[in-house]
């Protein structure tokens, strides 16, 4: 079975390693790119392979000889957050099959469209297969221990590069857990850490990771503050955020290729399911 991919979001970093991490494991590489109006070139290199970048005023124009040519195609989402609800209205109009690892947008629009679309997709606030595991033991404690820290303080904090624009997806994930856990918190209490000092100096992120990396610490006491828990998963780099999001797309390809009910999936069901290398 062959898997053919149209990585959106270049030439930003997350789409290049996507992309380069996609021809890796085999893939085929679609030579288009949906991008920002404000983006100046026209193509972008991705190993020895010339990308086309369209952009939302070009691309309706471009994209049903896209769909000719290479049918079959899955759409990965590495664009901002601004776009999110666009491209996604955008492969539903079109019926292109889609992952999307760009965090922020309106999440409930979102959720709302694809719930009526009758497409498979993947959207997931992280791509990462052992955070994902993380999450999904997080979410197994709020399920079966509703309650368990009814009154005690969360305090949440994350760092990424300075460049992203939005609260850390997994964080608000993770802090839904806590909240089914009794722990009252608002997703606007989750402090973002995007000034480098603090990250060098607060944060411990080594500089060389700077301008890629996702630190993250859930902090839970006891009104008395004699009981702490902490948790913490911190990753330099976006390459365990590449893999992930490949294994999400070859998981959708396969699951097309077996005719299953289209729907939206989590990466949690993908992990589920033993579908990741």
């Amino acid at each position: 079975m062959m898997c053919k991919v149209m990585v959106n979001g270049l030439p930003g970093k997350m789409g290049q390693i996507v992309a380069k991490t996609a021809l890796e494991r085999g893939l085929v590489l679609v030579p288009f790119s949906l991008t920002g109006e404000d983006v100046s070139a026209e193509t972008t290199q991705v190993g020895s392979q010339t990308i086309d970048l369209l952009k939302p005023s070009n691309r309706e124009a471009a994209i049903a000889k896209i769909l000719a040519d290479h049918p079959g195609v899955i759409a990965i989402d590495y664009t901002h957050p601004s776009a999110v609800n666009s491209n996604a209205e955008f492969y539903v109009r079109h019926r292109i099959p889609f992952v999307m690892g760009t965090t922020g947008g309106d999440r409930k629009a979102l959720m709302d469209l694809v719930s009526t679309a009758s497409l498979h997709c993947v959207i997931a606030p992280n791509m990462a297969k052992q955070i994902v595991a993380f999450q999904a033991m997080m979410e197994f404690l709020g399920t079966n221990f509703p309650g368990v820290f009814s009154g005690y303080k969360l305090s949440v904090v994350e760092s990424h590069q300075k460049t992203k624009a939005d609260t850390s997806g997994t964080a608000k994930a993770v802090v839904a857990t806590f909240r089914e856990m009794g722990l009252p918190f608002d997703d606007s209490q989750i402090e973002m850490v995007r000034e480098e000092k603090q990250q060098l100096e607060r944060m411990s992120v080594p500089a060389e990771a700077l301008d890629g990396h996702a630190f993250h610490t859930y902090a839970v006491d006891s009104a008395d503050g004699s009981v702490h828990f902490e948790f913490q998963h911190n990753v330099c780099g976006r390459r365990v955020y590449a893999e992930g999001t490949i294994d999400a797309a070859v998981y959708l390809a396969k699951t097309i290729f077996k005719g299953a009910e289209p729907r939206c999936h989590s990466m949690i069901d993908i992990l589920r399911t033993g579908a990741m290398n």
